[in-house]
């Protein structure tokens, strides 16, 4: 007697992983591009007219642009965090930047639930391809986070050809297949990155995947294609080397959407596309090369060059297309976003993003947000900001976009970003009231964090 009934319950749960298997065929790919350290106006279709970018360009024609599109932090770590969970970063436990080297144990904390997790507990085969630099150790590397298959390095940033992380000695090789060290030496690391996502793709093209393809690009160092070196010899330094890299970026953009295509998948796939933050104007970085264009502010600033960069998000035949949005948008509303887009439930609902589908659906839509926060740091020396309506107040702000003779700025900076998008005038004096009032929210939101 107990084996038929053993019988009817083995039939009863294969049926069961039948329909979920066939629930999960019909469902969307899922591609994450996320750039690093790429300028507020850094494309095309954001108004260059000196960089060549006809790949981004074109996933902007096919999908919907934001151009009021937040990154969750100014600076590479933190800003993943808010990508990957859907929560501020100092909710995520990642406040400042993560650890670039073994024996350093900075990391998203284990028991935060990323995109990856969320995607895989519905039967999406899940790949982290490129930075990292979430943590080092066993327990917070991507194939603990989530990840069926991770390649890239764990760090902050390498050298595209040597795959070396070269901030202090003694100099680390950083490249990892699943956890593994491996030796690629001389092949250039964006190259590597498409082929492996190609490769993936190709394996799990009968299934959904999710894949977050973390390219490493324009973060210095500036390794452009010799022939786009070439192309920009007449642009001034450094900026023409830092368009060099930014094309040499966007023709693997190029390439590997050419695989998508190439495997008949553009229309089953959604392609996500966002700045981690500012472009750099660090001593490695030739001090600058990118470009905030009206915004004040650069990487590791609260102003809106630190923060406001190019974000879309592309689904042929499914979402708009040729289309802009200019509500306030953020980085933690990806996950909501695309979960909501693909059918699949979020395991953790207790996230600070909120999902954009109305927004991308119609320009006539409201901003999930009346009120975003950023920090980065803790304690007194913290920088902050808090955004309510056209009004922004910062704590302890930084204007990194200046280089030589940057002004000492006062500790609260408030603006008015509908009269002042540059931030130009700091309006503390006149709006006193104002001053209190997103003071009080922020102080209010940190101890609400740190109460947790």
């Amino acid at each position: 007697m107990l084996k038929p009934i053993l019988r009817l319950l083995c039939t009863a749960c294969c049926a069961i992983l039948f329909l979920s298997a066939a629930e999960a065929a019909d469902r969307p790919n899922v591609i994450v591009i996320f750039t690093d350290d790429q300028g507020s106006v850094d494309l095309g279709c954001y108004g260059s007219d000196d960089l060549e970018t006809p790949h981004a360009d074109a996933l902007a024609a096919r999908g919907v642009r934001f151009t009021q599109f937040y990154s969750a932090a100014p600076v590479c770590s933190p800003s993943r965090a808010g990508l990957l969970t859907g929560r501020y970063p100092l909710r995520a436990g990642v406040p400042t930047n993560c650890s670039s080297q073994k024996g350093q144990h900075a990391a998203l904390p284990s028991e935060q639930v990323t995109m990856a997790e969320t995607f895989k507990a519905a039967g999406y085969a899940t790949a982290h391809i490129g930075k990292w630099h979430l943590g080092y150790d066993p327990e917070t590397m991507p194939n603990a986070q989530g990840f069926d298959h991770s390649f890239g390095h764990m760090g902050g940033c390498i050298d595209n050809f040597s795959h070396f992380f070269y901030w202090s000695g003694p100099n680390v090789h950083d490249l990892h297949r699943n956890g593994q060290e491996i030796q690629l030496p001389g092949q250039f690391f964006p190259d590597l990155m498409v082929k492996e996502a190609g490769e993936f793709m190709t394996a799990h093209r009968e299934e959904p995947f999710f894949i977050y393809f973390a390219l490493n690009l324009p973060h210095y160092p500036y390794q452009g294609d010799p022939e786009w070196l070439e192309h920009y010899k007449d642009l001034p330094y450094p900026r023409n080397l830092y368009a060099a890299f930014i094309s040499t970026l966007d023709e693997r953009i190029g390439t590997l959407l050419a695989k998508v295509d190439e495997l008949g998948l553009r229309e089953d796939t959604i392609v996500v596309y966002q700045s981690d933050n500012g472009h750099s104007t660090e001593e490695r970085a030739h001090f600058g090369g990118g470009s905030a264009g009206p915004y004040r502010g650069a990487k590791f600033s609260m102003f809106e060059g630190g923060i406001r960069l190019p974000a879309m998000v592309s689904w042929p035949g499914k979402l708009p297309e040729n289309e802009v949005r200019g509500q306030m948008a953020h980085a933690c509303d990806w996950l909501p976003t695309v979960s909501e887009l693909a059918g699949v439930e979020l395991i953790e609902k207790d996230i600070d993003g909120r999902s954009l589908v109305p927004v991308i659906r119609s320009a006539d839509a409201p901003s999930p947000h009346d009120v975003l926060h950023w920090q980065v740091g803790s304690g007194p020396k913290a920088s902050w900001a808090v955004r309510e309506g056209p009004w922004k107040l910062l704590g302890k702000p930084r204007d990194t976009g200046v280089v030589k003779d940057a002004p000492k700025l006062p500790d609260l900076w408030l603006a008015n970003l509908e009269s002042d998008v540059g931030e130009s005038k700091d309006q503390s004096a006149n709006h006193p009231e104002i001053v209190e009032r997103l003071h009080e929210l922020h102080e209010q939101w940190r101890a609400g964090i740190e109460g947790q």
